[in-house]
């Protein structure tokens, strides 16, 4: 056999191997682009939630409220909605759900966090907890929690109830960010 033999045949197993890579990664293509789903007319440029991750619809953030530089907590009593607002990040708002309200709403005005209790017991007598207390008023306190049991304030109220209440991981969620002597704005 002489050297041309010899480099045709290292050519022909070369380019069996390329052949076979090639086909390989035409395979895992072909895979990958089956597993997305093919786009319809119908998709939208935003994705929706799944049926199980649905979300009630929430309120933009209130145009009294959307002006400031302080960080701060806004309670809108109508919207039954909390925002948190850091004027320093973009987007401000950090995060935006609803809550319960108790019996007995706050008057609307700019509060400060005096007071924050990591369990307790609710003013309906439920365990609460990421206690976030903001006003007193004719008797009355104020603040926001959850339920340990999940349980919102209308489910046992007593007179003069004045939690509002959240998720669990809501609630969490304002503790991370309402620190004692965080401004709490409430609006109708």
């Amino acid at each position: 056999m002489g050297p041309g033999v010899t480099v045709a045949g290292l050519t022909l197993g070369a380019l069996a191997v390329v052949a076979l890579l090639a086909v390989q990664a035409e395979g895992s293509a072909s895979t990958a682009a089956a597993a997305q789903p093919a786009p319809t007319a119908s998709a939208s440029a935003s994705p929706s939630p799944s049926p199980s991750a649905a979300v009630p619809s929430l309120a933009p953030l209130p145009a009294t409220a959307a002006t400031g530089t302080t960080r701060r907590v806004v309670y809108s009593i109508g919207a039954k909605q909390v925002w948190l607002v850091d004027p320093k990040k973009n987007p401000e708002v950090e995060a935006a759900f609803t809550v319960e309200p108790g019996s007995v709403n706050p008057a609307p005005g700019s509060y400060t966090v005096y007071n924050r209790t990591a369990n307790s017991n609710g003013s309906d007598g439920r365990p609460v907890e990421h206690v976030v207390l903001f006003s007193q008023q004719t008797g009355t306190v104020f603040g926001f929690s959850a339920a340990v049991d999940g349980a919102t304030p209308a489910a046992a109220p007593k007179p003069r109830t004045g939690g509002i209440r959240s998720t669990r991981q809501d609630a969490q969620t304002l503790w991370d960010f309402a620190a004692k002597g965080t401004r709490v704005l409430v609006v109708a």
